[in-house]
């Protein structure tokens, strides 16, 4: 009996041994599945956009210069002749009636120069806007390789960009120009060729050239004293920034594309997707 007995007790020793080896066992299988549902739940959060080579050529952070030409998928679409288009001019003159831009960029421009009248500065005139290859061709002949492009090399050929002059004076010397040196950047345009930057830009200094690139790039680019390749090569370069302007915090990132690329975004965020004309795509999320 006291052979039994003894038995008995190993044996329910054993038992308890494989129940909680068998406890462990599940408890580390219900760790490994909550482990893997966290690491995925983010992802329910996110889109998945295919980007293609297009993409690298539209955008208004395109790279427009004597090594990088306009593509056709870059330039501006629904361009317009101001002059026949007179419920767009508000606020500013024109220097003749050839001068033509998109409705959208016009509605920027008119933003800004809104906000300098509040200041009494208010006698703007657009010189130049959005250049068809044949402007741009006879232009270049009159001006020369250091003030202008050749045709298709130009951000007048994109439709970004524009001339903006003063009734009172030269735009290094008059009221608008200092302003708009000043504040553009509020308003997501820089000042495309600063007097400082002509060893980068390969363009003497034009105060009145004024390429539209959107925020947060304008400020980032004030900021920190960037032309436009510098800008392009620093995302590069860095791959992912953060930026808070206003307590609003964006995130810009570089991508380079070659064929296809898949890339996420936020789901309930805004985004952006620019090309940079050279070798890739910009994606900007908004607050």
């Amino acid at each position: 009996m006291k052979k039994w007995v003894f038995w008995l007790f190993i044996l329910s020793l054993l038992g308890y041994e494989i129940a909680q080896q068998k406890t462990k066992v599940v408890n580390e299988k219900q760790e490994k599945i909550t482990y893997q549902a966290q690491e995925t739940t983010p992802a329910r959060n996110e889109l998945t956009i295919n980007v293609t080579k297009d993409q690298i050529y539209q955008g208004n952070l395109l790279l427009v210069n004597k090594e990088h030409p306009v593509h056709q998928e870059g330039v501006a679409s629904g361009v317009v002749n101001l002059f026949q288009h007179k419920e767009l001019v508000k606020g500013y003159g024109l220097l003749d009636n050839t001068i033509r831009l998109s409705p959208s960029l016009v509605q920027k421009f008119t933003t800004m120069i809104e906000a300098a009248d509040k200041e009494g500065v208010r006698h703007f005139l657009i010189n130049s806007g959005y250049r068809g290859a044949k402007e741009q061709n006879q232009l270049y002949q009159e001006m020369g390789a250091d003030y202008a492009l050749p045709a298709g090399y130009s951000e007048h050929n994109l439709g970004l960009s524009l001339d903006i002059g003063s009734t009172q004076g030269e735009m290094n010397q008059a009221a608008e120009g200092k302003w708009l040196s000043k504040n553009a950047w509020t308003y997501g345009f820089i000042l495309r060729y600063p007097k400082d930057k002509t060893a980068i830009t390969g363009i003497q200094y034009e105060p009145w050239h004024f390429r539209y690139v959107g925020l947060p790039h304008s400020l980032i680019m004030q900021e920190k004293n960037f032309v436009l390749e510098q800008y392009l090569d620093f995302l590069k370069e860095q791959k992912t920034i953060t930026t808070t302007i206003d307590r609003k915090t964006y995130e810009i990132s570089y991508y380079p594309v070659s064929k296809s690329t898949t890339i996420h975004v936020p789901a309930n965020r805004r985004y952006e997707i620019s090309g940079n004309n050279v070798d890739g795509i910009i994606v900007t999320v908004y607050p």
